[in-house]
């Protein structure tokens, strides 16, 4: 396990909660409390620990909505080690995410596991004006809620980050309509998977082993060029307890070729997103 500790890695999916400096909004659908709050400061503790030399911060629904500025202030105070994904209105004008883009933003938050597939179907002009900007769109869906996006997602030109292997429905098979959907994005060359999630939609036991086909079919369709790894800290609504040292251990598990993990860990992620040292 002290290998893979210690092999450079990027974390592509982590949170920053802060309600003590940046209140939560009066009307949130949901407040993270006790384990499930981390602050910046704290996650920079976790990310030495561990390893984690850079992060990408996705701007959470829960508890900020669109509010942006604890995300905003969190890469600001990372030494350049951290970028984010914010959570805009789909009307947000290019003005408005080019100064996101400035302050470290690479990309749009869509969570249609919450809001639902109907809540995004204004969001064209979003996607070209992503596109026009060079920002990700990144989708976080389930079951089959990616088959209605994907004729806007492929006509878009936008780059687009899928959230946790696409939160497939592991006692559907590999041929599911949602999973056969994002697999047909990897045509696009424009689209990227997080390996990351597998206790949202796993039914087994670490190590998981009814997610390792879908693990494997996203590799086969989008090579590891277009896979990057997360730990979602701090883990937000997990389903059961989760560990940063026990994801890692599941990393090494699944490749235990170093090569590949550091394809995974390192060089797609700092290509994609274009980290510095």
């Amino acid at each position: 396990m002290e290998d893979v500790f210690a092999e450079p890695k990027i974390d592509c999916h982590v949170h920053v909660l802060d309600p003590a400096r940046f209140p939560y909004a009066a009307d949130t659908h949901y407040r993270p409390a006790g384990q499930e709050m981390g602050a910046a400061a704290q996650l920079l503790r976790v990310m030495d620990v561990y390893g984690a030399r850079h992060a990408l911060i996705v701007g959470p629904n829960s508890g900020y909505g669109l509010d942006n500025r604890c995300l905003i202030d969190a890469i600001a105070h990372s030494a350049g080690r951290c970028k984010g994904i914010a959570v805009v209105a789909n009307d947000a004008r290019r003005a408005d995410l080019q100064a996101l883009k400035d302050a470290g933003i690479v990309g749009v938050a869509w969570n249609v596991t919450h809001y639902g597939v109907d809540y995004y179907a204004d969001a064209e002009g979003l996607l070209d004006r992503l596109a026009a900007l060079d920002l990700f769109v990144q989708v976080q869906v389930e079951h089959d809620q990616l088959v209605p996006l994907v004729p806007m997602l492929e006509r878009s030109g936008a780059r687009i980050l899928i959230d946790h292997c696409g939160r497939p429905t592991p006692a559907a098979g590999l041929d599911q309509p949602g999973f056969a959907a994002l697999l047909r994005l990897a045509s696009t060359r424009r689209a990227f998977v997080k390996l990351s999630g597998i206790v949202k939609f796993s039914r087994e036991p670490y190590p998981h082993d009814d997610a390792r086909p879908y693990i494997d079919a996203l590799i086969g369709a989008f090579t590891l060029d277009a896979c990057m790894w997360a730990s979602d800290w701090p883990f937000l609504r997990a389903p059961q307890r989760v560990d940063y040292g026990v994801l890692l251990a599941l990393v090494l598990h699944l490749f235990p070729d170093a090569a590949q993990r550091h394809r995974l860990l390192w060089k797609t992620p700092e290509a994609l997103f274009r980290f510095t040292a």
